[in-house]
């Protein structure tokens, strides 16, 4: 599994199909058989990687915010929601809210989060391998093995688990 996390960032783009493959296969498996092997999968993986060491999320992929999210980061900050929101937020053509910029700008140096008690919600569950949509969400979750050596992690012990590879 060594060379799984090492080369996650090359192997993660030349299986983004066969992962998306793989992921749509998923939804076929009942939910008590994978949710058990999907959070022995999701824990191994978080013991294995350390995000602090890559924060490719927090660099390359701004997050959703809801209106919780900015009311909650904007008081942390000690300014109102529509001077963060000014500051800190683009709406985008769907009408959803997102971070206005990449890196993070609450990214700090040693890749910590400046907000991290308060971090929108997107963040929190970042990059959902431990929840119980997984197996609802292959686009999703495949597009999130090209941004998460966790993500990718997940993915290669499922396919281990059900002898796909």
């Amino acid at each position: 599994m060594e060379e799984i996390i090492n080369d996650w960032r090359k192997n993660a783009g030349i299986q983004k199909k066969e992962n998306f493959d793989f992921l749509k296969k998923l939804k076929s498996v009942p939910g008590p058989e994978l949710i058990p092997l999907l959070q022995k999968s999701h824990d191994e993986a978080f013991h294995r990687i350390d995000c602090l060491g890559c924060a490719n999320c927090c660099k390359t992929t701004p997050p959703l915010i809801t209106k919780n999210d900015l009311n909650r980061i904007s008081k942390h900050l000690n300014i109102s929601p529509k001077q963060f929101k000014r500051r800190f937020v683009l709406d985008d053509v769907n009408g959803d809210m997102m971070f206005n910029g990449v890196p993070c700008r609450f990214l700090n140096e040693d890749n910590s989060c400046l907000i991290y008690e308060v971090r929108p919600e997107a963040c929190r569950k970042y990059p959902h391998t431990n929840e119980l949509e997984y197996q609802d969400r292959a686009l999703l979750n495949a597009a999130n093995t090209v941004v998460c050596p966790a993500a990718f992690y997940v993915i290669q012990r499922l396919k281990t688990e059900f002898d796909y590879l």
